[in-house]
């Protein structure tokens, strides 16, 4: 795809803690259920990127996303292995958070980056959701989803009440990212990245509020056997968009990959065409 026609869909919405695993598994991910954040981000804790609580997350959708289909997302394409990529990364500390914002940072409501006619919020549960149940061709009513960051099997309906079951995390989230390099990214690669495919997951709603904004060194998944995976998706993410981790969660990050030397990192296509 061009990269003038991506950027212009994008434009038009813009705006040394111990490791989990020797403090006991906790649940949790700052959660994008709808637009990253209660009403903005759980800023009172710095607890990171939440969806607005009881309404249809569908109505946070950017309202200019193109309605036209496009090229559909592929799957992650596997790069490098994650060991290395994260040899490569910058060890740097935590910047201040002095200027975030979700909404005014990372854009509005879920984009359609990849021009399919589907916002990222429906993008990503049509793909890790089974037994999907749509209305239309992008909005997702139900599904089910095997949950990788628990192992729970959740049945998903949408409604004001039900919605906050399944939730859309940003890996890397929002917070963490401004803190490690995102301050210095244009609108346009900030709002990529709030919907990139490789840095969303749906996943278990409580297990995701929990997390907050925390990085690999303050939480993991309590599913062991999804770290690897989970891990390999933060460092690819903060390869594709020059960020840095700080010495603790680059420790956090080798422990993990430790047991897992032949994990493979990820390539973001969409950072790639941005890039070019």
């Amino acid at each position: 795809m061009p990269v003038l026609l991506i950027a212009g869909i994008l434009l038009q919405g813009a705006g040394g803690a111990e490791s989990p695993e020797h403090r006991g598994d906790r649940g949790g991910t700052a959660v994008l259920r709808d637009d990253d954040g209660a009403g903005a981000a759980r800023e009172s804790g710095g607890e990171g990127d939440r969806e607005d609580r009881g309404q249809d997350p569908d109505q946070n959708q950017d309202p200019s996303a193109d309605p036209d289909p496009g090229p559909s997302s592929d799957p992650p394409a596997a790069t490098a292995a994650a060991a290395e990529m994260l040899d490569a990364l910058p060890v740097k500390g935590r910047a201040p958070k002095t200027g975030y914002d979700r909404r005014e940072r990372f854009g509005h409501g879920w984009k359609d980056p990849d021009r399919n006619g589907c916002d990222a919020r429906n993008d990503t549960l049509q793909r890790d959701l089974t037994e999907v149940v749509l209305d239309g061709p992008c909005k997702v009513l139900s599904g089910v989803l095997l949950d990788p960051y628990t192992g729970a099997r959740i049945d998903f309906v949408r409604g004001d009440q039900t919605s906050q079951a399944v939730q859309i995390d940003h890996v890397v989230a929002l917070s963490d990212a401004w803190q490690k390099g995102a301050q210095a990214l244009t609108q346009e690669q900030r709002i990529a990245f709030a919907n990139d495919p490789v840095n969303l997951l749906a996943v278990d709603g409580p297990a995701n509020s929990s997390k907050g904004d925390g990085d690999a060194a303050t939480w993991l998944p309590p599913s062991r056997g999804f770290r690897c995976e989970y891990v390999a998706r933060q460092i690819s993410v903060k390869t594709s968009y020059g960020l840095w981790v700080t010495a603790a969660e680059h420790d956090a990050m080798q422990r993990v990959l430790d047991g897992c030397p032949g994990q493979p990192g990820y390539t973001s296509e969409l950072a790639g065409v941005l890039s070019r």
